[in-house]
């Protein structure tokens, strides 16, 4: 009996995406003649026709599921949705706008049943036709999160990979609301294989990740795999505290022994504005956690379903 592998597709208006997609993914499909494939279409809220092109790609090909969000929960709840949907022996995450080239699945399959991997995950080597400042804070995150986080992420990691159902499994148990999926991948371990490639730009669209939403994205990963930031607030607060208690000490001494008058209010002004810049800097950092910690107890669903192909 042929062995099932799920293709899982985030969708956010992808509507002129999609036909191409199909179109390669159907091909790659062909070709991997040992294996039966179902392609399950998450949209994630679209506000354009991104549905309508799911339900009729449903219409003609039998082996296209979907699920259809009640409203747009991001690309995070989407996968998870997709995980939690697929049926599949084997499940590969990919994005609609072919960034993620389909033509590498059959050398990821072959090294998951012939070298006995049990996820094979892809990056990218360039960032090609990214704007210089977005590709320079990337680099930057990457070295910062596996600075503090005692969990390694490979810079250039796409959510593209193509796992096993026990990897499939374990990242469906990590039940948080907050997730941050390539730190999750990489908690639940497994024996991983990293495929390298050139970064391909979208087919069709525009890309639905800003500045503003990829530096929020970041925040997410630091605060979901690391208390560091914690530990680096009340470092600072300790050590502002000893050279405050020195620099007390040593303006009585001035005044008192050599009789030096006290500085005038701009440098006072200076030292509170610094200090309570910190202050301020430590309760952001302290309310970032208490919030995540807020909503882990809300127990909230990470995503609410409007409509499958079954119903």
């Amino acid at each position: 009996m042929k062995k099932k592998i799920s293709v899982v597709v985030p969708c956010y208006n992808e509507e002129e995406a999609l036909k191409y997609f199909y179109k390669e993914i159907n091909d790659v499909s062909k070709k991997m003649k040992e294996l039966n494939f179902e392609f399950i279409f998450v949209n994630d809220g679209s506000k354009d026709k991104t549905l309508d092109e799911i339900k009729q790609l449903a219409i003609d090909d039998k082996r296209v599921r979907y699920v259809s969000f009640s409203r747009n929960f991001g690309k995070e709840a989407a996968m998870l949705a997709g995980l939690e949907y697929s049926r599949g022996d084997f499940v590969t995450i990919m994005d609609a706008d072919l960034q993620d080239p389909p033509e590498l699945l059959e050398e990821m399959y072959r090294l998951i049943v012939e070298e006995g991997y049990d996820c094979v995950s892809t990056r990218r080597v360039t960032r090609k036709g990214e704007p210089p400042i977005r590709s320079f804070f990337a680099r930057m995150f990457y070295q910062i999160i596996n600075g503090i986080s005692d969990i390694e992420m490979v810079d250039g990691a796409r959510d593209y990979r193509l796992m096993t159902r026990q990897v499939v499994d374990a990242i469906i148990s990590v039940k948080e609301y907050n997730r941050y999926s390539k730190g999750i991948f990489s908690f639940v371990g497994f024996n991983t294989k990293w495929l390298e490639y050139e970064n391909v730009q979208r087919i069709a669209g525009e890309t639905k990740w800003s500045f503003w939403k990829l530096f929020v994205y970041a925040l997410e990963g630091i605060t979901a795999f690391s208390t560091t930031p914690l530990i680096l607030s009340a470092i600072v607060g300790f050590v502002f505290c000893i050279v405050s208690f020195i620099m007390i000490l040593v303006i009585v001494l001035k005044t008192l022994i050599f009789g030096d008058p006290v500085s005038g209010w701009p440098s006072l002004v200076c030292i509170i504005f610094l200090l309570s810049g910190i202050q301020l800097f430590s309760v952001g950092v302290l309310g970032q956690y208490l919030s995540k910690t807020y909503l882990e107890t809300k127990r909230r669903p990470i995503y609410i379903v409007k409509e499958t192909e079954e119903k």
